[in-house]
């Protein structure tokens, strides 16, 4: 009692008792998994602590895995929601996942080869026969030394072991006299030498021309590199290789035209890519780019026409030769008095002068080339020869 207060003083107020909240029914596991098999029928999936008061009556799934962990509301500790439906419902847990045996991976790639008739790897996503694992899953496993697996492997090394499977980072080492060996079954086959686009290598199931022609390139699988196939048949079978070429001589490239002039009655164009049937990898327009350009073992600054015209008299349109008033003037006396007429630019081709015509030739007059001066005619030509002017 207070000793200062006065009867006249108001009552002291009286303390309030301390809140005591209600104490909450307790929980049971059939309780529990009776809300979630409602939550799983309802939604199509089991429920997590993040789903909230999602599918409850009076709580939350966070509560509930709260109480599961520590033992509240008659529950014991140590489990969690997501424990407990792995127990119960067989939900796949991400931190308790089982165990993997080599024999059981084997199984799963077999059934996928029978269905599909190809290999699994790492990068073809789930496994249609274990609902919730993945090929990634399955290689992180046997690599890492995880969920029941020795480690140090993965499953392209597992399938190369145990099924044969071509493994392309565990490939067995080459040496060039092993590929000339399988180019030279290839030309026995095909008549032809190999290329990096002509596919399997009949003679090495598993190997391709284009990989063994990257392997030269780069220097894998114990080859030195800086090669390629095409180098490798050009310096060791002498195929031919388009980087180079072989040499070429001015009685070879006679020799081939004749042939086709014998053939065909016509001189060869530089001007045409057509291939040279004497020998099929040579055309036409790479032999006058070696005679203009120098390459190939000629001496250059040449052309097809020009070595045509000197050494068998083929007239090039090009470097035609000089006409004068006077030669103009034989040639005209000449048809005089082979046909008893005056030749007009209309008479065709001029015996006896190597391709010459009488158009060209009043072209030349008319236009002053050729080494003719311009501003004449065939017809004033020949009037000067009849000794009259000509008529317009």
């Amino acid at each position: 009692m207070n000793p200062f207060r006065t009867p006249l003083d108001p009552p002291p107020k009286a303390r309030p008792l301390p809140f005591r909240p209600q104490r909450r029914p307790d929980l049971t596991i059939e309780q529990i998994l009776e809300w979630c098999d409602a939550f799983h029928k309802r939604f199509g999936r089991w429920p997590t602590d993040k789903d909230g008061p999602r599918g409850l009556p009076d709580t939350t799934w966070r509560a509930i895995d709260k109480c599961l962990r520590h033992g509240y509301r008659g529950l014991r500790s140590g489990s969690s929601l997501a424990k407990l439906l792995l127990a119960h419902r067989e939900r796949r847990h991400l931190r308790i996942l089982p165990r993997f045996t080599v024999a059981r991976i084997l199984k799963w790639a077999d059934d996928h080869h029978a269905r599909t008739g190809g290999w699994p790897n790492a990068d073809m996503g789930p496994i249609v026969d274990a609902p919730g694992e993945t090929w990634k899953g399955v290689d992180s496993a046997l690599r890492s030394r995880r969920r029941g697996l020795p480690g140090h492997s993965s499953l392209a090394q597992l399938l190369a072991a145990k099924r044969g499977v071509r493994n392309p980072r565990g490939l067995r080492a080459l040496t060039a006299k092993q590929i000339l060996a399988w180019a030279d079954k290839h030309y026995a086959q095909t008549g032809d030498w190999p290329t990096a686009d002509s596919g399997a290598v009949q003679a090495a199931p598993g190997e391709t021309w284009i990989a063994l022609d990257s392997a030269l390139r780069g220097g894998k699988r114990g080859l030195p590199g800086g090669s390629s196939l095409a180098k490798l048949l050009f310096q060791c079978r002498g195929r031919r290789h388009r980087r180079f070429p072989p040499n070429l001589t001015i009685d070879q490239i006679l020799g081939w035209a004749n042939a086709q002039h014998q053939r065909t009655g016509k001189w060869p164009n530089g001007d045409l890519d057509s291939v040279i049937p004497e020998t099929p990898e040579e055309t036409w327009t790479a032999v006058e780019s070696a005679l203009r350009n120098g390459r190939r073992g000629l001496p250059g600054g040449d052309s097809l026409a020009r070595l045509l015209a000197r050494a068998c008299g083929v007239r090039n349109s090009k470097g035609l030769p000089r006409l004068s008033v006077k030669q103009i003037q034989c040639w005209v006396q000449a048809h005089y008095r082979r046909t008893g007429n005056w030749p007009n630019y209309k008479d065709g081709p001029i015996p006896d002068t190597r391709g010459e015509t009488w158009s060209a030739v009043a072209a030349a007059l008319c236009n002053g080339r050729r080494g003719l001066p311009g501003g004449s005619s065939l017809a004033q030509v020949v009037a000067a020869l009849k000794g009259k002017s000509p008529a317009k």
